[in-house]
């Protein structure tokens, strides 16, 4: 039986039950907080996030609630905006990933033959560089604007996708109800389409939530080590690395984009763990 022959409350089960748990809606929270200060940054900072309006490294004040910067721009103002960037590289790129991983992988899992050989062998060559030096790679070529982040996003988290989907369309695809529209005579197309992927939405569902998760950590170390967005663009782990020559005089600038970062991560990882459980998906499961 696919997914399509399930009622509107037997879909909704698993969610269900994943919100009856304290951590998972504490996590969905989170992520709700931060994606709704993201879409309604513009309108609630104070200062334009670029502009000069006072000295640098001046301390919380009623004009500037969480200071200054050290070239004087308003914190509040960038800390609002640097989860926006951030947000943007990793729902972006990790779109694009699941959706190619998806495809590529239905395909691989499902046909079988050279198709699978192929796919696979591009697969396994990718993942055996290190996904630090891939990533280097990847930025050097393309650049570290906020769409070149996305592309790069979108291939290094596509072959971990393509596995995982792989290693379920082939399970899926011995069991009875594929088999009987074999033998009806449906095209693999209408197969892939209509019997398999349908039973994937779960599994997709929490694999886009642990590679944004992993995505947005990313972006912020690529930022701290100089790879990723760059000045004037606000984003978390450049405000980190801005904050460690001053950390001991002035250690707000270090606190606040930290834990807004980790707000967010945690956030993440909580919900996609009760989504997993709900699903039924273990931790081999969900992804490499």
């Amino acid at each position: 039986m696919t997914v399509e022959m399930l009622d509107a409350p037997m879909r909704r089960r698993p969610l269900l039950k994943a919100m009856r748990a304290p951590l998972t809606v504490i996590g969905v929270a989170l992520v709700a907080a931060h994606l709704l200060l993201a879409l309604l940054a513009p309108l609630l900072v104070p200062y334009p996030v670029s502009a000069i309006v006072t000295n640098g490294l001046t301390p919380p004040s009623p004009e500037h609630w969480l200071g200054t910067d050290q070239i004087g721009r308003d914190y509040f103002s960038r800390l609002m905006s640097g989860g926006r960037v951030a947000l943007l590289v990793a729902l972006s790129g990790v779109s694009a990933a699941v959706l190619a991983g998806a495809v590529l992988g239905l395909v691989a899992g499902y046909r079988g033959g050279w198709p699978d050989d192929l796919i696979m062998r591009l697969t396994d060559a990718m993942m055996a560089v290190p996904e630090l030096l891939l990533i280097a790679i990847l930025v050097l070529t393309f650049g570290k604007d906020i769409w070149s982040l996305s592309i790069v996003v979108a291939i290094v988290y596509t072959p971990g996708v393509v596995r995982v989907v792989r290693a379920r369309a082939i399970s899926i695809a011995a069991l009875d109800f594929v088999r009987a529209a074999e033998l009806r005579g449906e095209s693999p197309a209408y197969i892939l389409l209509r019997e398999i992927a349908p039973n994937l939405l779960g599994l997709l569902a929490v694999e886009f939530a642990i590679r944004c998760s992993a995505a947005i950590l990313k972006i912020s170390a690529l930022s701290f080590l100089g790879l990723g967005i760059s000045q004037p663009t606000p984003d978390w782990g450049l405000m980190v690395q801005e904050a460690m020559s001053v950390v001991f005089t002035d250690p707000w600038f270090l606190l606040f984009p930290a834990l807004a970062l980790s707000s967010l991560i945690i956030g993440i990882n909580f919900a996609v763990d009760g989504m997993a459980r709900a699903y039924g998906f273990s931790g081999g499961e969900r992804g490499a």
